[in-house]
């Protein structure tokens, strides 16, 4: 490798991963194509260690979160936009030319979020998201069992605290 490029890899590898103000960690995501396993199932952290958080924006270590591979995360944005009617695949931003306009539900501002980056979803998003993701885990619920979806039910349960506690606390829920 040409020592200009050795130098470029340090950088990229520096950004991976950087401290929020929150005392947690944010890395940079990219959900690339050639990179998705077939089975999210048997994902192990080694194969995808870039990964997200949501948190209360508070400052507070303690706070509740729920954490996700990208992998993981992207399975479990497609499984609510499936149940919401629509395929998360041919929406605008994820691989489609759907616009989001043509599609109505309260959990358009999960949905249609950028993994990293982005602003910030207010308590008044939290207080709209909360019924109906916890009306869906209970959907969920009644589906024949598979591991998958037994963990993105577990996934929902967590981000169900999160945004509970951001209501509750009125702050914004944060995606580092």
């Amino acid at each position: 490798m040409a020592p200009d490029a050795a130098g470029s890899a340090d950088k990229i590898r520096k950004r991976r991963l950087r401290p929020t103000w929150a005392g947690r960690t944010r890395r940079s995501i990219r959900l690339r194509a050639w990179h998705v396993p077939a089975d999210p199932v048997r994902l192990t952290d080694e194969e995808d260690p870039v990964g997200l958080i949501l948190c209360p924006d508070d400052g507070d270590n303690s706070s509740p979160d729920a954490t996700w591979s990208c992998v993981r995360f992207h399975a479990f944005r497609k499984r609510l936009a499936r149940a919401e009617g629509f395929a998360l695949d041919e929406m605008w931003g994820f691989g489609g030319d759907r616009p989001w306009s043509e599609v109505s539900t309260s959990l358009e501002p999960l949905l249609d979020h950028p993994d990293v980056c982005g602003d910030n979803l207010s308590a008044a998003d939290c207080a709209a998201m909360l019924p109906r993701l916890e009306a869906i885990a209970g959907e969920w619920l009644e589906e024949p069992a598979e591991p998958l979806l037994q963990q993105l039910i577990e996934d929902a349960r967590r981000l169900t605290v999160v945004l509970r506690f951001c209501v509750d606390e009125d702050v914004e829920l944060l995606f580092a």
